[in-house]
């Protein structure tokens, strides 16, 4: 059993987002890419590092819409901060990422 409450889940902002420009991370320790991602007006641009390389080339992620939670810390990995963590589904070392099934507005908040 748990000891979270539903007021623990909505301290979590999770938002859409569309990828604009995918570059290859290098000095990350694990393969990845940096992401720079529009949320809207509201939240406006912002950058993280996700380790989808196994599954997605950068070509095919500029344009596509993620989720994201954008109201964590800014989290430095090395000489790079990320400052939103893209969602996906983990399975070993592939992440599928979460997207929605039709095209939304950026910034739409998740619940």
């Amino acid at each position: 059993m748990s000891d979270l409450l539903w007021s623990d889940f909505a301290k979590v902002d999770m938002r859409i987002g569309t990828i604009m420009e995918v570059n290859d991370f290098p000095k990350a320790r694990k393969p990845a890419y940096q992401l720079t991602i529009d949320f809207g007006s509201e939240i406006g641009i912002r950058k993280s590092s996700a380790q989808i390389t196994k599954r997605y080339s950068k070509e095919e992620l500029v344009g596509k819409q993620i989720m994201a939670v954008v109201n964590f810390p800014k989290k430095q990995i090395a000489n790079f901060f990320s400052e939103c963590l893209v969602m996906g589904a983990v399975d070993g070392d592939d992440v599928i990422l979460m997207e929605p099934s039709v095209p939304i507005p950026n910034g739409l908040k998740i619940s």
